[in-house]
């Protein structure tokens, strides 16, 4: 169910209103309950200590000895109690020994007048043990802290508040102290807090009530006000907007706002932003037709890249020595990467690993300069660290843009199974050994093309045997990341190559694909992955002498 403005407004602010009338109130609450907690505690030991010290030392001894109830001193005592009980609205006040395990009570005052029961005065020498007068753990421990106090001759400071079928009381009691400052009894001292109570929760409730009504009263004039200056403005606002979107013509005549704020500023910004509107439109239909243009031609320049490179599987179908499959996934339209394979003659097979600095259109067009260069300066028996070199010269004398490659080219003699090989400080390539998993082939790389003129290039060899498998690839395979930043790296290049090592090499590109995708999931592609798989399967025939295998 979807609100309007107004009643969304109504309902924040009562529930704000309501919020801060409970806040209010319980702050009220809880700052008067402090308070007179505060002040009764105050009174209780107060009160304590001045009973204790009108007592008169003596009389106190006389009332203590045996039959001390049947003197005139008990008498006084008592009657001065009761008194001060009376006086003072003092719920339970008492002359009493401690021990470690009980009190003994001497005069526990009675005053009927305040609705005290005779039948439960507490008779002269009554004793009283700690765990029989406690009613939970917490009372048993409020005792053995009044023995505690009344060992060492002090009050009871602060005073023991408890809860329990005797009521909500205060409770304190102050000792009193012979000539040589020595405890012979003490006055229990306590307080029914119950009424304190009762006024605290009528408290509340009035401050609930109050609160309430102000906020209520404050919440309906606020109401009015908004309705009048926000709701009805931005009402016709919306009604304009609808009118206008329908129509379709945003060249109409504006709104007038006329409320001096910020709603009259939105209504000038609208009547600015239909203007706007009206010039976007006109830009975006020519934006949009010469995008599907540049999206076509595009589209254009992707079919040509792909048809440059070699796509068709498998390549040299009347070919056995060999089993070779490539693939290349550009991160935009088209890419920097670039592979190629071709016979050099009847003999010897090359493959070009390749990729290009920066990407889309640029990298594109110096990629095919690139491949095309390579290509045509490979021929039968030139020396592949001459062919880099010619081609890097020639690369320099057009590289206006400051473009760079890196560069991995190899020959396979399909007689004698010789491998030579140029790097132009591309990736160095995996090899796997007939029967053994594939290993990293560390070789020394040289400088990048088109970096800087005149740079020579030295090139390597190695010997393949039937069975021996070259796996080539650009730095998008290692560098692929995934959501959080993590490169895929050459260990699991090694280990997904190793899991598949007796796969074809069109089965084990696929799998390598599948394993980076999964590893990235929905992390971008910021760079072109391109793979190229080489297997020498057996020697060419009609060879005057065959080689020995490693």
């Amino acid at each position: 169910m979807r609100l309007k403005l107004l009643p969304k407004l109504m309902l924040s602010l009562s529930i704000l209103g309501i919020i801060l009338t409970i806040s209010l109130a319980f702050f009220g609450y809880s700052n008067t309950k402090s308070y007179l907690e505060d002040m009764y505690a105050y009174r209780v030991v107060f009160g304590a200590k001045c009973v204790a010290t009108m007592m008169d030392v003596d009389e106190i001894r006389t009332i203590l000895s045996e039959g001390g109830d049947q003197t005139e001193a008990y008498t006084r005592v008592k009657e001065t109690l009761n008194r001060l009980k009376r006086e003072g609205d003092i719920t339970f006040l008492s002359l009493v020994t401690l021990d470690e395990n009980s009190v003994t009570f001497y005069i526990d005052s009675n005053v009927p007048e305040m609705g005290d029961d005779p039948a439960v005065e507490m008779p002269y020498g009554t004793n009283v043990l700690y765990t029989n007068a406690a009613s939970s753990e917490e009372d048993l421990q409020h005792y053995y802290n009044a023995w505690e106090c009344y060992s060492n001759g002090r009050a009871v400071d602060p005073p023991a508040v408890t809860e329990n079928q005797y009521g909500w009381n205060y409770s304190s009691a102050a000792p009193i102290l012979d000539e040589n400052g020595q405890t012979i009894a003490e006055i229990q001292y306590i307080l029914d807090m119950h009424g304190v109570r009762e006024y605290l929760n009528s408290y509340l409730y009035f401050m609930l009530a109050i609160a309430l009504v102000v906020v209520g009263l404050s919440v309906v004039a606020y109401i009015m006000f908004i309705r009048k200056t926000v709701t009805q403005p931005i009402g016709r606002l919306a009604e304009f907007t609808k009118n206008v979107t329908t129509a379709g013509r945003f060249n109409t005549r504006g709104i007038e706002l006329k409320t001096g704020d910020e709603i009259e500023a939105l209504g000038n910004s609208f009547n600015f932003m239909l203007l706007e509107l009206d010039h976007y439109i006109h830009d975006l239909t020519t934006m949009t037709a010469e995008k599907e243009r540049i999206s076509a031609e595009l589209d254009v320049a992707t079919h040509i890249q792909s048809s440059m490179l070699p796509c068709i599987f498998p390549a040299f179908p009347e070919r056995g020595e060999f089993d070779i499959y490539a693939t290349m996934n550009p991160a935009k339209e088209v890419g920097g990467d670039f592979y190629d394979f071709f016979m050099v003659d009847e003999r010897h097979l090359a493959i070009v690993m390749a990729d290009v600095s920066g990407k889309g259109v640029p990298a594109a067009l110096f990629m095919v300069i690139g491949k095309t260069l390579i290509k045509d300066h490979t021929q039968s028996g030139t020396d592949l660290g001459s062919v880099f070199s010619e081609v890097n010269d020639l690369l320099c004398e057009s590289n206006s843009e400051g473009l760079f490659i890196t560069a991995f080219e190899g020959v396979l003699d399909l007689v004698t199974g010789e491998f030579t090989f140029v790097n132009a400080g591309h990736e160095i390539p995996f090899i796997a050994k007939s029967g053994e998993p594939f290993a990293p082939y560390k070789i020394q790389a040289g400088f990048v093309l088109a970096g800087m003129e005149e740079m020579n290039y030295r090139c390597g060899s190695l010997n393949l045997v039937p069975g021996d498998k070259i796996f080539q690839y650009t730095d998008g395979v290692t560098e692929a990341t995934d959501a959080n930043e993590q490169l895929y790296g050459m260990e699991r290049l090694e280990a997904v190559l190793n899991r598949n090592t007796g796969k074809k090499p069109e089965e084990l590109l696929p799998l390598i694909k599948a394993d980076i995708d999964a590893f990235v999931g929905e992390a971008p592609q910021f760079d072109d992955i391109t793979m190229l798989c080489l297997e020498f399967k057996h020697y060419m025939r009609n060879r005057s002498s065959q080689p020995q295998a490693d």
